[in-house]
């Protein structure tokens, strides 16, 4: 392993090879012990400039498309110090290779540690079962981890073994050439049998946590495609298939909600927290106020789960397909609208 000093600056060349990388990318790839927020914080604040570019840093330019030739100085920020703890929390392991391995995160567990949640999360998990043998890209905080789920969103995520690994797993998201598909409940009958919703997202304006479909005048939002099929109509609710073509944050809540089939029990973009048996058989309204209803919950959280992964293997080129069952509570419901109550 190769030792970086802080406050020292670095000299990389772009290859032919690394002709339009991205510039967060490259250094990833090329400084892997540190972490990928560490590296877009010094490209923002002036840590990072490229030759050629008159010597001015690159403000606000982490997806800055890099040229062969170019010479990228790099000036080395500390990094966090505090490490992943590992935990003997039980995971369920979909895949597994000397690169890669695919795990099924279950619901109500967030995927690396954040104010509030220290401990039981994914990582801690991931830590324990492969030890030392995880990427080091994303910081020591984040070992292995390529990308996230919502903390109620169940189901696949894909870990890196190796920094090579991730940065070509990281380079196969930014080109959308791994699928991800979701199966999701809705509140509501969608009138279409599928559709491409192709809708900006953006911070919300007033609450710290919750994302928007954003109004021409919000430059800062983000292109954002969702594709969705109907799977099977119920009464009042609906089964879908999602397959995000952007990775955008609480994407998929966003655009249903957006569509006014919100995600049941959907804590942030829904009107309900829970929903009981009854209700989902019909033989009880669905209450608009839950605390009056006290019927028996079958589920209390966002009926969201990140169903399939489809990729080619980075380095065997084989294709990969990797499903997590649909979990019981999710599996409960459906049961439910299909009459078995």
């Amino acid at each position: 392993m190769v030792l970086f000093c802080v406050g020292e600056e670095y000299f990389r060349t772009v290859s032919e090879l690394e002709s339009g990388w991205r510039l967060d990318l490259f250094l990833a790839y090329h400084f892997s012990e540190i972490s990928r927020t560490i590296i877009r914080n010094a490209i923002t604040s002036g840590n990072v400039y490229i030759d050629g570019a008159d010597g001015k840093p690159t403000f606000g330019k982490p997806s800055y498309r890099l040229k062969p030739g170019q010479i990228v100085r790099f000036t080395i920020p500390e990094s966090p110090r505090e490490a992943a703890q590992a935990e003997p929390i039980p995971i369920e392991i979909l895949y597994e290779d000397d690169d890669i391995a695919v795990v099924n995160k279950p619901v109500d567990m967030v995927v690396h540690p954040s104010r509030g949640h220290w401990s039981g999360t994914l990582v801690a998990a991931l830590a324990y079962h492969f030890g030392g043998k995880l990427s080091g890209v994303r910081g020591p905080a984040r070992p292995g981890i390529v990308h996230r789920l919502d903390r109620d969103t169940s189901g696949v995520i894909l870990v890196a073994k190796n920094d090579l690994i991730h940065a070509k797993l990281a380079a196969l998201f930014e080109e959308r050439k791994i699928i991800k598909e979701y199966f999701a409940i809705v509140f509501g009958k969608p009138h279409l049998d599928r559709d491409m919703i192709d809708a900006p997202i953006g911070l919300h304006p007033k609450i710290r946590e919750k994302m928007r479909v954003a109004p021409p005048s919000d430059t800062d939002a983000k292109e954002a495609l969702t594709f969705y099929e109907v799977i099977k109509r119920y009464d009042k609710f609906a089964s879908i298939r999602c397959l995000p073509k952007t990775g955008r944050t609480h994407q998929i809540r966003v655009h249903l909600a957006y569509t006014g089939y919100p995600i049941l029990c959907d804590r942030i973009y829904g009107s309900r927290k829970t929903i009981t048996a009854e209700e989902l058989a019909g033989k009880k309204p669905v209450a608009i106020n839950e605390e009056n209803n006290n019927g028996a919950i079958v589920l209390n959280r966002q009926a969201l789960h990140a169903h399939k992964l489809t990729f080619n293997h980075p380095l065997t080129k084989k294709q990969l397909e990797i499903i997590a069952p649909i979990p019981n509570d999710m599996q409960t419901v459906i049961n439910i609208l299909e009459g078995n109550f």
